[in-house]
This record gives structure tokens, sequence and C-alpha cells, in this order.
């Protein structure tokens, strides 16, 4: 009475296990998806490729180059885009791509340009209407301010400025004393842009500056975020710049996931036709693998690209390759006469070592891909790591655990539902 209540209890867990995989991926597998950022190629949107290009007096070194990648990754977060991704190829060259549909004049004047803002106190006008300023009455600039400037209309007479707040209110206070009823010369770009008389003294360092340039809100907005991006170390030169069509990038992913899709059922029906139960079992597994990824990048919120597809369908295979060693070492215990269950537990023992050394060789081919890869390449190493590891969770222990629910369960016995096949001695 006991040992028939233990089977049923085993066979009811199994049943539980079955029915929390498939209930969490039909009920939640379509908002995971949902939710994980598409990467350019599979939703659309725009590459744009800048070299870094050094000066006579600054030649390019390891940490200028980072401080650029720094500088435009805080260039394109000030954009607002989502899961941008930037990546250095070649030492000196810059790949920043952003999916969605963007402006692309705009975008690509706010990352590769800086706004060199300056304040001086005395300028000589040219006999061309240009102006230079006195370079040694510098007053302030760009770097002395907070990353906070903004667009706003004077509520006075309505035109349109640039707000600016000092990290310094004391070094505006005495910019601000010592120019009291003088002009001061603000230049953008090497361009005079206005030269204010100082009516007050400011003690608060905030200010706020206009011109002929900035007549408009959106004008007013670029400057701002110029601004608050901070200046590039090096000049940036862009280089390319290509837009791929949503349309374009969804016709992409629908062919890969039909793809994907036709070979993970052929897959479901190959394990099922040669293992029977264990490969029923092991499909089951194969859906808590494909859930995990899900929420897996949902979760971390990894750009999943064209690439990385296909990595993760890779793992269904790597997988799938973990049950069937698995299943063949149980199948030659069974034919040395061992009883069901012992060959299931021999079996997994025997397999172990041969799935973690064949899976620890491809991950450790995906480390190199990522360490020496751009682009593209980073993103497919990426996927496959991690599909390594998700894969040997769901094949080793979760698949293992399954079938050891099962076949204690002894409700089914005979070895040719397990793929033993006939003619197999059992003692």
């Amino acid at each position: 009475m006991k040992k028939t209540k233990r089977k049923w209890g085993r066979f009811f867990a199994f049943i539980v296990f079955a029915a929390v995989i498939i209930g969490l991926t039909a009920g939640t597998s379509a908002r995971l998806w949902k939710s994980i950022p598409l990467g350019l190629d599979l939703k659309g949107g725009m590459d744009l490729l800048y070299e870094i290009q050094a000066t006579p007096d600054h030649p390019l070194t390891k940490s200028g180059v980072d401080a650029a990648i720094q500088a435009v990754e805080m260039r394109v977060n000030s954009l607002g885009v989502s899961s941008p991704q930037i990546d250095l190829e070649g030492g000196k060259f810059i790949r920043v791509d952003l999916a969605g549909s963007f402006n692309q004049e705009q975008y690509t004047q706010v990352i590769g340009t800086t706004a060199d803002l300056k304040i001086y106190g005395q300028a000589t006008q040219n006999k061309n209407g240009s102006w230079t300023p006195d370079k040694k009455t510098l007053l302030a600039s760009g770097k002395d301010l907070k990353s906070n400037s903004a667009w706003a209309q004077d509520p006075q007479t309505g035109r349109n400025v640039v707000t600016l707040n000092f990290k310094s209110a004391s070094l505006w206070q005495s910019i601000t004393t010592k120019y009291l009823q003088k002009p001061v010369y603000i230049f953008l770009n090497g361009n005079l842009l206005s030269n204010p008389v100082i009516q007050s003294v400011m003690s608060n360092g905030q200010s706020e500056i206009y011109g002929p340039t900035l007549n408009t809100p959106q004008a007013c907005i670029t400057l701002a975020k110029e601004l608050n991006a901070g200046a590039l170390p090096y000049p940036l030169k862009l280089v390319s710049s290509m837009n791929v069509g949503p349309s374009l990038g969804m016709s992409s992913l629908k062919s890969t996931m039909v793809a994907g899709a036709a070979a993970i059922i052929i897959i479901f029906l190959f394990m099922m036709s040669l293992y029977r139960m264990a490969g029923l079992i092991a499909d089951l597994a194969l859906v808590a693998y494909l859930y995990i990824v899900l929420l897996t990048f949902s979760g971390l919120h990894v750009v999943l690209t064209l690439s990385g597809l296909a990595a993760l369908i890779l793992g269904v295979g790597m997988a799938v390759d973990a049950n069937i060693i698995t299943y063949e070492r149980i199948k030659d215990e069974v034919r040395n006469g061992k009883s069901l269950q012992s060959s299931v537990v021999a079996g997994n023992k025997r397999a172990l070592r041969t799935i973690i050394d064949s899976n620890a060789t491809t991950f450790i081919a995906g480390a190199v891909m990522y360490w020496f890869g751009q682009g593209d390449i980073r993103g497919f190493a990426i996927s496959l790591m991690l599909s390594i590891v998700i894969s040997l969770i769901t094949a080793v222990f979760l698949s293992r655990g399954m079938l050891l629910l099962f076949t204690k369960s002894n409700l089914v016995s005979r070895p040719f539902w397990y793929g033993a096949g006939k003619g197999v001695v059992q003692k």
C-alpha cells in the first residue's frame, strides 16, 4: 500500500512539473517576448559609424578612446534611445546601432558634435562682421556647467532660451560682479552667439543664453543636449550611416521565427519517435529551456539580434544532444542487463562528464568570440554562452529529475517506451 502511494506520489509530482512548465510557457511567454528589446536588424533603425580622429597635440590613447566611447554613450542616453548598441571597432571606429525610427540628421549631430561654449570678457569685431574673442579674457566654458541645461521661454520677451547652471555659483557671481553694466561675449563653436550686458549680480549660479541661431525650441533643445553631454576628447568623423526600414527588420524576424519553429517541431517529433516517453520528457525540458531563455533575456535586457536568435536556436540542438547522449547511455546500461531505474541512474552519471566537456569547449569558443569579436559576433557569443548555461540546467538537471520521477513511479516499466527497443534483456 505504501509502495503504491509512493509510486502515485512520484507520478503526481511528475505531472505537476510538466503542468508548471506548460502553464508558465503558455501563460507568460508572449509577454516576455514583447519585453525583450530587438536589435537593429530585427526592428529596423539607424546604423552609424564614426571615426575617432587624432589631432597633432592629442594622439590616440586607450584612455582617450575609452573616454570617447563614454562620451558617445552619454550623448545617446540623453536622446532617450532604448537599448542602444555602442561598440569599438578596429581600435578607432565607434559603431552606434539605434533600433527604432529616428531623425537621422538630428541624432548624428547630437552624437558627433561637441557644443563648444565659451564666455569671454572681450572680443573684437572684424571687417567682415565676424567676431574674434580675446582668449586671454576667457571667463567660463562648458566644463563649468552642470549637466542640466534645458530649453525655456523667457516669460517677459517670449524668446527661446537655453538655461545654464554653473557648477560653482561663486564663479558666476564673481563674473557678473566684475562685468556689471558691461558686455560679455558668448561664443558657440567659435561663432559669437550673443554679447549681453550684465544687468545685475547673479549669486545663484543660474543664467540663460539666446541668439539668432536659437530661434526655435528644437534648436534650443539640441544645444541643451549637446551641453549636457559634455565635450568629446577627440573629433568624430561620420564615416557611414545606414537606415534599416522596419519592414525589412520584421521580415527578417518573421523568416527566422518560422525557420526556428519548424526546426523545433522537427526536433520534438524526432525525440518522441526515437525515445518515446523519454523523448517526451526531453521535449518538456526543451520547452523549459526556451522559457528560461526568454526570462533571462527579458530580465537582463539583452538586445536580441538576428545572430543572437540563431544562437538560441542552436542552443536547442545542443540541449537535445545532451539528452541523446544520456538516453544512449541508459540504453547501454539496459542492454547490459540492469533494471530500468538502475540504468537511468547509471546512464545519467556516465553521460554527465561527456555533456559538461562538450558544452565547456563550446562555451570557451563563445568566450573567445566575445573577447575578440565585435558587433554581431559579440551578440552571437552572448546568446550562445547563455544558451549553453541554460541548456545544461534543463537537459542535465530538469530532464534527469523528471525522468527519475517517472521511472520510479513504475507505471511504464517496459524499456521499449524509453527507446531501448525490442530484444533487450532486463534482469
